[in-house]
């Protein structure tokens, strides 16, 4: 499938950027994710798993798991803002989301929901908004899509497109309706 191109102004991005997957490939994505988180929740016999977004794309994703899923408890959504260690580069006026949980994490199994896995800060911070709430007895990961350049020890346990792209590349969500993952070359030359 070719590339089509897209006008970008999200800061990081070039002016230009590329769609990578569109609505139809990223639902097909979403449904195997679906297969694989419904496999582990089995095999790992965990009952009523708690579902959370991290905010934004990880919400939309997370929205159609949960569907897909028939998770019994309301979704969660995350808001890692002030948790991110590079809180200070980011500028004095980020944008904020509430936070919702709708029941307590203390011993419950969850499943934490991000768009795209990159470095793994995004994950630590979304841990350790998690670990404010409470002790979960367990956290599940699943992601969207996987790009190279790990810089801490995390993995996802479901992944819906793992193709390699490199650290230079920086793989984004527009949505949310229709959902598309964007690629585009950081103006910064710094890894998101």
């Amino acid at each position: 499938m070719p590339w089509r191109r897209l006008l970008s102004w999200k800061p990081g991005f070039v002016s230009k950027t590329d769609v990578w997957k569109d609505s139809a490939e990223i639902e097909a994505a979403i449904e195997q994710m679906a297969a694989g988180l419904a496999a582990l929740i089995e095999a790992r016999a965990v009952r009523d798993p708690l579902m959370i977004g991290i905010h934004t794309g990880g919400v939309w994703v997370a929205e159609r798991l949960h569907e897909r899923l028939g998770l019994s408890d309301p979704l969660g959504q995350l808001d890692i803002t002030f948790y991110r260690d590079d809180f200070t580069r980011i500028g004095l006026h980020p944008q904020v989301h509430p936070s919702y949980l709708p029941v307590g994490v203390d011993e419950r199994h969850l499943i934490l929901v991000d768009d795209v896995l990159a470095t793994g800060r995004t994950i630590r911070a979304a841990l350790n908004v998690l670990f404010d709430y409470g002790r979960p007895a367990s956290v599940m990961l699943a992601a969207l899509a996987e790009r190279e350049g790990r810089e801490l020890p995390i993995s996802a346990d479901v992944v819906g497109l793992a193709e390699p792209i490199g650290r230079e590349v920086q793989v984004k969500l527009s949505g949310p309706e229709p959902l598309r993952l964007l690629l585009g070359a950081s103006m910064r030359g710094e890894t998101p």
